[in-house]
């Protein structure tokens, strides 16, 4: 049975992993049939957000591997733990956690530094050839990793203009995409989809994620 991992940012979209990405990628995977393993950073979050306000809670501090168990269940693993040999893929969610925890797109943009265990799982998974998806806004943490590398990764956040410039100022080929698909680099074996990025429901989001999980799974 295949083992996919899937690295988590924390809980909740303002700050964390986007709950419905998450949880759609995770059935995806279930109804695959394969072996599914959470991971997070075992480190603080960039800051703590009232999802009902939508302001920053000042003072307030959260482990972003404490707050991924909420979606995992309690079954998630600190990135420092596992290598690249227990996983035969990797799946990123999307949510603002993507782009504050996992690497810092949310303040630095194009210039962003990602998150070193994030970025040595990535590499190793990409040199042995496994296939990685990452959802919404987590393909900047691949145009960032790979575009660094010189590998000009074939991505897509959907259709926002200045996303896309900063992907491609990152190193990446932007493919404008639809809600409800998802866009292949068959070469580094790479599937991502705006879910978010575009949706206007669950139901929207479903439809992008479920096809980028078949085709990840395709791939194995």
């Amino acid at each position: 049975m295949a083992t996919v991992g899937v690295i988590l940012a924390g809980c909740g979209v303002y700050d964390g992993s986007e709950i419905h990405e998450a949880v759609l990628a995770l059935l995806a995977l279930d109804r695959a049939g394969v072996k599914v393993q959470c991971l997070a950073p075992d480190k603080a979050q960039m800051h703590v957000v009232n999802h009902q306000s939508g302001d920053v809670a000042e003072g307030e501090s959260r482990q972003i591997l404490v707050e991924a168990a909420r979606i995992a269940r309690g079954n998630v693993l600190p990135l420092g733990r596992v290598r690249a040999e227990d996983f035969d893929a990797l799946v990123l969610p999307g949510g603002f956690g993507a782009a504050k925890n996992l690497c810092n797109f949310a303040i630095k943009g194009a210039d962003c530094d990602v998150d070193e265990e994030v970025a040595a799982l990535v590499r190793a998974l990409v040199a042995a050839g496994k296939p990685i998806a990452a959802i919404c806004i987590a393909p900047v943490l691949l145009a960032r990793i790979l575009g660094s590398d010189g590998r000009k990764p074939r991505l897509t956040i959907g259709s926002d203009s200045t996303t896309a410039a900063a992907l491609i100022a990152m190193g990446a080929e932007h493919v404008p995409c639809p809600v409800d698909d998802c866009v292949v680099d068959t070469q580094l074996k790479l599937v991502t989809t705006p879910a978010y990025m575009l949706a206007r429901s669950i139901t929207e989001a479903a439809r992008g994620i479920d096809k980028t999980i078949q085709t990840l799974i395709g791939m194995l």
